[in-house]
């Protein structure tokens, strides 16, 4: 089996307000409906709270201190090519490996069952890992606070690291 692996787990959150005139990404993918995140970005809070959690785990900040909003340079960026940076950039070169996703994403609509497929596919290719890696859940909030108002949505992710 080899050295040990020294395992470390992180965890990130994220939360974006809803828009009229933006598009709807979440996860990578488009998704069908009348108004979009907003954000510096393009407001993938799916793919940010894993960003965060990826960093967390390795101690290396959060990705406002790698991505700032600051820096027109990430106006309007495609987050899953943020997270190709993350993972091939940061984490790879360090000797790090994920082992494992978990994601949930809070919406009251839209319904999000058909596209988690391909959210779990896109994230994966960008981490470089197996889709059966990556876990992507959606819940609504029961109608209770600003995701259950339909205000925004927000996100949660835990992952494992290890470095052997």
């Amino acid at each position: 089996m080899g050295a040990a692996c020294n395992f470390r787990i992180g965890h990130g959150y994220d939360v974006h307000r809803l828009a009229e005139g933006r598009d709807l990404i979440l996860g990578g993918v488009k998704i069908p409906y009348e108004r979009g995140l907003l954000g510096h970005s393009d407001a993938d809070v799916l793919a940010h709270a894993i960003m965060d959690a990826l960093l967390g785990a390795a101690a290396m900040g959060d990705i406002g201190h790698l991505f700032p909003d600051s820096d027109e340079r990430w106006r309007g960026a495609d987050s899953l090519v943020l997270m190709r940076a993350v993972c091939g950039e940061h984490l790879a070169p360090a000797g790090y490996r994920i082992v494992n996703i978990d994601a949930t994403v809070c919406a009251q609509k839209p319904k999000l069952a058909p596209f988690i497929g391909e959210m779990r596919e896109r994230i994966a290719a960008a981490c470089g890992m197996d889709k059966e890696q990556v876990s992507v859940k959606a819940t609504t909030e029961e109608g209770l606070g600003f995701t259950g108002s339909g205000e925004g949505m927000s996100a949660t992710a835990v992952c494992l690291i290890c470095r052997e």
